[in-house]
């Protein structure tokens, strides 16, 4: 039982990790598209949101890898 949270909450890390390179691709991009400052401005509150709930995945996973291993 607590290995499906340990691996559950490794898989949900990994989905965060995932969603922060992902905002830092976008903030890449964003950057270097060669929009008006408004425009990239607009892109870059839209990744900032996303950061958040990547990092908060990411945090939600690592506290169940670690709930699982000092219960186990």
């Amino acid at each position: 039982m607590l290995d499906a949270v340990i691996w559950g909450g490794a898989g949900l890390t990994l989905l965060g990790v995932v969603g922060l390179l992902a905002c830092v691709w976008m903030a890449w991009r964003a950057k270097t598209s060669g929009l008006p400052d408004e425009a990239i401005r607009q892109k870059l509150q839209r990744v900032v949101v996303l950061n958040l709930g990547a990092l908060a995945v990411s945090a939600l996973g690592l506290m169940a890898v670690v709930m699982g291993v000092m219960l186990k």
